[in-house]
């Protein structure tokens, strides 16, 4: 969707809602949390033990089998869908990033949280970060056009986060950057982000010993050797080195950050006073630090242990902010996408058939084989993993490139660790899934996350429990990214006081957040401009789904 159509989508009559006498009142703050690979696997192992945040989260409405129902399960995508009601096909944000060859940069990628029109901005370091690809309206968004008062908040360990998460009209958008956190504020920064930056830049100059070790995570606390050169993860605890040279690095892929980050919400919500103005506001709070210690350490050792019953602890904390502040508020909690462990202790933890992805399959082999084969100078596949959207180069010849493309997908489709191919006529043709998104074929769950302007011109699934690391010496160990329901399924969690709690094991989808909160607050989504359905919070005979 254009600037254009956006504008006019945004443009639609609201209706007026009535609120009848039995209805509670709208909550005064909307408080929408994201924690980044926060399975729902994470979430049932280590339900029993959470006595924080996340317990008071568990008992409330829970509903543990909400699915990022698309097929290319990573951040930018899962946190596009989560307030914005809209699968991937809908929102354009398929993936990180993609390939654009119209671009006049050399690489032709793209990413995802950037405006690639301004000049100078590229898919890394450089990137000006916007929401100028996001082809929707989030819940931010609509609240404020419904009622101007409203204010939208959104602060996060990632920028992608950030942007996805607050749209196209937040009034603070932060993000870790760095050492510090970064971003914009309306009508200018705050004092809040000061003070936390201060208090960051304290901590980093400081050594950090290794965490304790809680009596549950102490059987998690072994070392496991890594296939690919890593060195061995499972009995990491966060201890840090003030003198390190990635010392920032390491404090990002711990704990610390995202106690930094409600550190930060909390005192943006304190500054703006969010919860206490005529209308209901927005704080929306992507923590990050699962997934950094998923990808580098994986999610069965020590390092997730210690993450996991820290931020628990951390919420906690939060949330008795948020209490003493005597606002009425509801949380909505889930994750953008899950995650599975590394394979080498899958094997040892009765998954023999795990395994890591064959480097053959990395875009740098299969152009050496496509380059010998036709005779080509220049890389024919524009990609940048071994499995997902493939581009093939526009500028080979028309003759030339469909005999490339040919050999590009039968060289994955042939490879034993490859589950599925499918082209972009076989996308295009493929109907919009429905229905119960578990029961959903590799093709649709590839459909709902199809660009038929961005994506690419074929995607590769590789098979169940095939890890898409060869060379763990880069840092990561672990991955995620995959249309298997580890990585689809994520929980999902709503809180209130003086919401009678209730348990709903069916699954639903991420898409249905968007208009459950909506109703809730007030604002009607115009009928088929999203592809959710609104959940009852209500136990009873009533319903939160106003019409």
């Amino acid at each position: 969707m254009k600037a254009t159509h956006l504008a006019a989508l945004l443009a639609l009559p609201l209706a007026a809602t009535p609120l009848f006498a039995a209805e509670p009142a709208p909550p005064k703050l909307i408080v929408a949390i994201s924690i980044d690979q926060f399975s729902a696997d994470l979430f049932a192992q280590y339900r029993q033990h959470f006595d924080g945040g996340l317990k008071r989260l568990s008992e409330g409405v829970v509903f543990p089998s909400a699915y990022q129902s698309h097929g290319g399960t990573e951040t930018c995508p899962g946190h596009s869908v989560i307030l914005t009601g809209s699968r991937p096909a809908r929102t354009g944000i398929f993936a990180n990033s993609w390939y654009d060859q119209s671009l006049e940069r050399p690489d032709k990628k793209v990413y995802c949280a950037e405006d690639p029109t301004i000049s100078g901005s590229d898919s890394g370091s450089k990137r000006v970060v916007s929401p100028y690809l996001l082809r929707v309206p989030t819940l931010g968004d609509w609240m404020k056009r419904a009622d101007p008062r409203a204010r939208s908040v959104v602060v996060s360990g990632k920028d992608r986060a950030a942007v996805m998460l607050g749209g196209h009209d937040s009034d603070q958008r932060w993000y870790w950057s760095n050492d510090r956190f970064a971003g914009t504020g309306k009508p200018s920064p705050a004092a809040a982000v000061a003070a936390v930056n201060g208090d960051v830049a304290a901590d980093l100059a400081k050594d950090f010993d290794a965490m304790a070790l809680p009596q549950v995570c102490r059987p998690r606390s072994r070392a496991v050797d890594v296939a690919g050169g890593g060195a061995p993860v499972g009995a990491g605890r966060f201890a840090r080195d003030s003198d390190d040279p990635i010392n920032a690095v390491r404090f990002m892929a711990s704990p610390e950050v995202d106690a930094a980050t409600l550190d930060l919400a909390a005192g943006l919500r304190g500054e703006m006073r969010l919860g206490e103005g005529p209308a209901t506001d927005l704080l929306a709070i992507g923590l990050s630090a699962t997934d950094f210690i998923g990808h580098i350490y994986g999610t069965q050792g020590s390092e997730m242990c210690l993450q996991l019953m820290a931020l628990d602890r951390a919420l906690g904390d939060f949330f008795r902010k948020l209490d003493g502040a005597g606002i009425d508020y509801l949380v909505m909690l889930t994750a953008d996408h899950g995650g599975s462990d590394i394979p080498e202790r899958k094997n040892q933890h009765a998954i023999p058939g795990a395994g890591r992805v064959d480097a053959n399959l990395a875009p740098s082999v299969v152009n050496a084989g496509l380059a010998a084969k036709f005779g080509l100078k220049a890389p024919a596949l524009l990609a940048g993993d071994a499995f997902g959207d493939m581009y093939v180069d526009r500028s080979i010849a028309r003759p030339t490139r469909k005999r490339v493309l040919d050999s590009a997908v039968n060289t994955y489709r042939t490879h034993p660790q490859v589950e599925a191919v499918f082209t972009r006529p076989q996308l295009a043709a493929a109907p919009v899934p429905t229905g119960r998104p578990e029961l959903w074929s590799l093709l649709d769950r590839a459909k709902a996350s199809f660009d038929p302007e961005r994506s690419g011109d074929f995607v590769v699934v590789l098979k169940f429990d095939v890890t898409p690391v060869y060379n763990t010496m880069s840092g990561s160990v672990a991955a995620h990214g995959s249309p298997w329901d580890y990585d689809r399924r994520v929980p999902l969690l709503f809180w209130r006081k003086g919401l009678v709690p209730f348990e709903q094991s069916l699954p639903v989808e991420s898409v249905d957040i968007l208009p459950t909160l909506a109703a809730i607050v007030g604002v009607p989504i115009p009928p088929g401009s999203i592809d959710g359905r609104c959940l009852d919070l209500d136990e009873g005979p009533g319903t939160s789904c106003r019409p």
